[in-house]
């Protein structure tokens, strides 16, 4: 009987490393595929993957990520938790084992999860018209909603001519934003392609290491990470279509870079130095050895993640070795090249639990992701890993059968996902 016991004890402790190993296969999935849906979730024969791809990238929606998951705990925790392992800024919607739930770093979406789970009656339809409603708001649109019919008559006429008068006018616009996005997008490209063009070098230049008889096993591990974290990079950055796409090769690039700080240092008989955030100064020097206090000229002295080179030349009182774009014909640094760089190099520190520096979000971002002052400023996805603005929304899948449906909800205190209510009903 002792050892029964024990051993239940022992499988219950045991139970939370697994299901952190299994979300961060998730966060990972995610942060390349808008959509993951688990075969052994409770309602993953009830959901259309490619269908819901399809819906996020027609209606405007992203950045968004939709996981179909088993049941585990309560919806809002395991939410929370699948938000700090993506690490992205973006609208969330989830499925957990029968309940829907779904927050967002960019507005409240607590109504319209809520209306979206009580105006459906199969999840797919409650996922598409979430994202539907998302899609509209980031849009500039009312969200869509389900409502009554009439007689058209003159009035109603008139309104479909104002209407489809308008929708010309927003076509027209749509059409000239695109072609912006798209001029922006490869401009974009063009300024940050060295990048990934400097981890492709460095794992060139360690070929003949590799190669050599008896070479460290690990140390050919840690390379063969590095090969894979480029390709993948690379993938990304060819495939990407906004700017906001390229944030998952920057990830990729900080892992390959570390990968071949480690390979290094076995070829080298050393130990591979800690993980940490890469230098602030200059992603391509690796990771960062230490923090040093540092500030743009007119600038607030706050600690910025950097390479030991760096940080050496910043205390000697010298400039460090900043990287710079050419913008406009000149060249000025990375961190004051605006927004629509902001996703690409602010994707090197989002694996750190959301950590990017102060002066990376004011100075670049801007307005874009709304930073608040100072160093660790939670950027709606860092910090404690809450969402900043946004609000819970959702209902559950009831049973196994769809009917009946009251509402239901409560408050959600301690500052988490922004404090913001849930809402939903039953199938």
């Amino acid at each position: 009987m002792v050892i029964r016991l024990a051993l239940l004890l022992l499988l219950a402790l045991a139970a939370p490393a697994l299901a952190q190993d299994d979300l961060a296969s998730v966060a990972a999935a995610l942060r390349s595929d808008p959509v993951y849906v688990d075969p052994s979730a409770e309602l993953a024969d009830a959901v259309d993957a490619d269908a819901l791809r399809e819906k996020i990238r027609s209606s405007g929606a992203a950045p968004m990520y939709v996981a179909v998951l088993p049941g585990s705990g309560t919806a809002d925790e395991q939410l929370r938790a699948l938000h700090s392992a993506v690490g992205m800024r973006g609208t969330y919607a989830l499925i957990s084992g029968r309940s829907f739930r779904a927050g967002s770093d960019l507005f409240s979406v607590s109504a319209d999860a809520t209306a979206a789970r009580q105006e459906s009656d199969t999840p797919e339809q409650t996922l598409e018209a979430f994202i539907e409603r998302v899609g509209d708001r980031r849009g500039g649109r009312s969200p869509s909603s389900s409502g009554g019919g009439g007689g058209i008559g003159i009035f109603g006429l008139l309104l479909l001519l104002l209407l489809a008068g308008g929708l010309g006018l927003w076509f027209v616009g749509r059409r000239r934003q695109r072609r912006a996005e798209v001029q922006q997008l490869e401009e974009v490209k063009a300024n940050v392609r060295d990048d990934l063009v400097a981890l492709g070098d460095d794992i060139r230049a360690l070929d003949l290491d590799v190669q050599m008889p008896g070479a460290d096993p690990a140390a050919k591990e840690d390379y063969a990470r590095a090969v894979e974290a480029y390709d993948r990079a690379n993938r990304i950055f060819e495939t990407a279509r906004r700017v906001d796409d390229l944030a998952p090769a920057a990830e990729a690039l900080e892992a390959g870079r570390y990968a071949m700080t480690a390979a290094k240092a076995r070829f080298a008989g050393r130990r591979p130095p800690e993980r940490r955030p890469p230098c602030f100064f200059d992603p391509r020097h690796g990771p960062s050895a230490r923090d040093v206090e540092w500030a743009p000229a007119g600038g607030t002295p706050r600690p910025v993640p950097a390479c030991e080179a760096d940080a050496q030349r910043v205390e000697r009182g010298e400039d460090p070795h900043t990287r710079e774009l050419m913008l406009g014909g000149r060249s000025v640094p990375y961190y004051e090249a605006g927004p629509a760089y902001a996703p690409f190099y602010g994707g090197f520190f989002g694996g750190f639990g959301g950590l990017v520096p102060a002066l990376l979000l004011g100075s670049m971002v801007g307005g874009m992701w709304d930073p608040t002052p100072g160093w660790g400023a939670d950027p709606g996805w860092g910090g404690d890993g809450d969402f900043d603005g946004g609000d819970f929304g959702g209902g559950d899948f009831g049973g196994g059968d769809f009917g009946g449906g009251d509402s239901g909800g409560g408050d959600f205190g301690g500052g988490d996902f922004g404090g913001g209510d849930f809402g939903g009903g039953d199938f």
